[in-house]
């Protein structure tokens, strides 16, 4: 797998409201089965008092990833060097290995002028979109001094001059871009219910080897046909049983909860938490399994 060594098994999602309650518990049981937590490097770069005390609380407890939110790769405006200096920085200072971002774009604006949308919106699948979406990508890592994943986006509309499929758009970029993949399970099923394709075969198109880490989080269903990708709900069971068959094609990869909304208490998350060790428990389980018996067969 293309997973860095420093994460595995399962992260959550670290926001403010939950951090008194996993400071409170650590060390206990009960937070057994979280492994990493994953930020905003958006909100955290320069902070101060209160908030960088917490931060360098996690920085040693707990291996950290940041997935951004602003970087906006598909977007017209020039990329923002000064910030991608700053995630640098802080990527460096504070030992963290992995940051992704979304296949998408959030900005507004050419030739200098840039406004931020507040929203991420999907890139039309051309292959004029594959080459400049990979040469920012590109550009990106050469700043960084590292690869970086990007994570397939959930969406509502179609563009009208897209010429390819999300799949084959997701995979042209990869490679062109020599990246990772930032795997989001829920996006896939969203997209499948609001475009009418089958998230299975998606998932068999995805190069399971770019893989540095996915998420799983839960969604409003608006209509029988479309879902909308919010972060605020639980988990259903087409989405679990899209994570156990991505287990089953590409063996476990670290798998982060995300909850932005909706927020329950920490005691209620770690459900969903265990549920995805679990499934990465079922699947080691199931490999050492076949291996013991393939040998046998074999001797």
């Amino acid at each position: 797998m293309a997973t860095t060594s420093q994460i595995q098994g399962v992260g959550l999602g670290l926001k403010r409201e939950l951090i008194p309650q996993i400071q409170a518990l650590y060390g206990q049981d009960q937070l057994a089965n979280i492994n990493f937590v994953e930020i905003a490097p958006e909100n955290w770069i320069d902070v101060g008092g209160k908030s960088a005390k917490q931060l360098d609380w996690f920085v040693e407890r707990y291996p950290i990833v940041c997935h951004g939110l602003c970087l906006s790769l598909g977007g017209l405006s020039p990329l923002n060097v000064d910030f991608l200096r700053q995630v640098k920085k802080f990527l460096h200072q504070h030992s963290i290995p992995v940051y992704t971002e979304h296949l998408s774009y959030s900005t507004d604006g050419f030739k200098g002028t840039q406004g931020y949308l507040y929203d991420l919106l999907p890139i039309p699948f051309t292959e004029e979109a594959v080459h400049y979406v990979a040469q920012r990508i590109r550009q990106t890592q050469d700043i960084l001094g590292q690869r970086i994943g990007v994570e397939n986006a959930s969406s509502y509309v179609a563009a009208p001059v897209s010429e390819m499929s999300e799949l084959d758009f997701i995979n042209a970029v990869i490679e062109e871009a020599d990246c990772l993949l930032h795997l989001d399970i829920n996006n896939i099923y969203v997209n499948s219910v609001n475009f009418g394709f089958n998230p299975h075969e998606f998932l068999r198109g995805i190069p399971g080897n770019r893989i540095v880490y996915s998420h799983m989080a839960g969604h409003y269903q608006q209509t029988p046909n479309l879902l909308v990708d919010t972060h605020g709900e639980d988990v259903i069971d087409p989405v679990w049983a899209l994570l156990e068959d991505a287990y089953q094609l590409f063996g476990t990869f670290p798998t982060l909860l995300e909850r932005d909304n909706n927020i329950p208490p920490l005691n209620v998350l770690i459900h969903e938490i265990n549920k995805i060790a679990d499934f990465q428990n079922k699947e080691l389980q199931r490999t050492a399994t076949t291996k013991k018996s393939v040998a046998t067969s074999a001797g």
